[in-house]
C-alpha cells in the first residue's frame, strides 16, 4: 500500500487568510504529488460538536466546500467528500469506541480544558460537556483509520489527537489482528501561522480574522484595521514585531520580503504599508474571489462533486467495513 495522505476541515465558520496560508494553500500544494493517494473531507459531524444552529453548519459547509475548490482542489484527482455522506465511519467510530479506554480520553486537552474552565468557575467538573466533546478523538481517529491513511498533515494543537488515533488503532490490531495502518503524524512546520487584526494569532475563537473572500472594499477596511504602534512616517520600524509584515511574508516572495524589510528600516508609513499589504492580498485572491462567488452561486454543482466523492469513498469505505465486521465477529450466521 502506497502513500494515503487526509485532511479534514471542520465546517464551523468562513474561512479566514489564516486558514489559507497556514492550512488550505499548502495542502492543496501537496495534491501535486501524483504518487500518493489524497482524501479531502469536510468534517460536519465534528462540526456538532461546536455548533447547534443547522443553518450556520450548512452555510459553513457550502462556503468551505467551495473554498477548496475556488482556490483550486480537483475532485477528480482527489477524494473529496463530505463525512455524514459516509455511514461506515461512525460505525467504525463505535467498533474503535468499544477498545478505546475512558482513561486515554480523559487526558485530551479539549476535555481537561473544559474541566480546568468548570472548577475554575466552581462549577460541576463536567458542567456543558457533552459526549460529543469527551469522544471527540474518537471520531477522529475513525476518520484517518477509515481509509488506512499513513500520513495526516495538522497543526500542533491536533497533534495529541493523532497520538490517540494511534493508540486506538494499535489496540484493535491486538484485539482483532494487523487492520489498520499506524498514521504517522505529519506536523507542517512550514506552514505560516498568522497575526489576526490584534496581533495574537488569526482565530475565529480572538475575533480577529480577516475573512479570505472579502470583497475589496471591506478587504481594504479590515487590512486598515490592523494594530500598528505609533511610530511616526520616517521612522524605523521592526518588521519582525509587525502583523503587516507577518502578513506580507505570507503572500510575498523572498525578493518582495527582502524589498519590504528595507521599507520598514527606512521609515514607511503605516497607511502606505497597509496599502502595499491589500494590493498584494487582493491581487493573489481576486481571481479566486470570482470562481468562489460563481461555485456558491451553483449549489447543485457543489452537491454533485460531493456526491461523486462520496461514491469514490464509500467504494473504499463499504469494502473495508465489511472485513472489519468479519474481523470483530459480526458475520452472517
Amino acid at each position: 500500500m502506497g502513500k494515503i495522505v487526509l485532511t479534514g476541515i471542520t465546517t464551523t465558520g468562513t474561512p479566514h487568510l489564516g486558514n489559507y496560508v497556514g492550512a488550505i494553500r499548502p495542502a492543496i500544494r501537496s495534491t501535486q504529488d501524483a504518487s500518493a493517494k489524497h482524501f479531502f473531507f469536510l468534517a460536519d459531524y465534528h462540526a456538532l460538536i461546536k455548533s447547534q444552529d443547522p443553518e450556520r453548519v450548512q452555510q459553513s459547509t457550502r462556503e468551505i466546500a467551495a473554498t477548496w475548490l475556488a482556490l483550486g482542489l480537483d475532485p477528480d484527482q482527489v477524494t473529496f467528500y463530505r463525512q455524514s455522506d459516509i455511514p461506515e465511519i461512525p460505525e467504525l467510530t463505535w467498533l474503535l469506541t468499544c477498545v478505546t479506554a475512558k482513561g486515554l480520553m480523559n487526558r485530551a486537552h479539549a476535555y481537561k480544558d473544559a474541566v480546568q474552565k468548570n472548577l475554575d468557575e466552581q462549577a460541576d467538573p463536567d458542567a456543558a460537556v457533552t459526549m460529543g466533546l469527551f469522544s471527540y478523538p474518537i471520531l477522529m481517529a475513525a476518520d484517518i483509520l477509515m481509509f488506512n491513511a499513513t500520513h495526516v498533515p495538522v497543526g500542533k494543537d491536533q497533534v495529541q489527537h493523532l497520538e490517540m488515533a494511534r493508540d486506538i488503532a494499535q489496540r484493535f490490531n491486538h484485539l482483532y489482528g494487523k487492520q489498520f495502518n499506524i498514521p504517522e503524524v505529519v506536523v507542517e512546520e512550514s506552514g505560516a501561522i498568522l497575526k489576526g487584526l490584534d496581533g495574537r494569532k488569526m482565530s475565529k475563537s480572538y475575533d480577529n480574522t480577516i475573512p479570505l473572500f472579502l470583497d475589496e472594499k471591506p478587504l481594504r477596511k479590515h487590512i486598515n484595521k490592523i494594530k500598528t504602534n505609533l511610530l511616526e512616517p520616517g521612522q524605523a520600524k521592526d518588521p519582525d514585531d509587525s502583523t503587516l509584515f507577518d502578513i506580507w511574508c505570507a503572500f510575498a516572495t523572498s525578493e518582495e520580503r527582502s524589498w519590504m524589510r528595507q521599507q520598514f528600516a527606512e521609515g514607511i508609513a503605516w497607511g502606505e504599508a497597509k496599502k502595499v499589504l491589500f494590493e498584494k492580498v487582493n491581487l493573489e485572491l481576486t481571481p479566486a474571489r470570482e470562481r468562489y462567488q460563481d461555485i456558491l452561486n451553483r449549489p447543485g454543482y457543489l452537491q454533485e462533486v460531493l456526491q461523486a466523492g462520496a461514491e469514490k469513498a464509500r467504494g473504499v469505505s463499504q469494502l473495508f467495513m465489511q472485513q472489519l465486521r468479519d474481523a470483530v465477529g459480526i458475520r452472517p450466521l
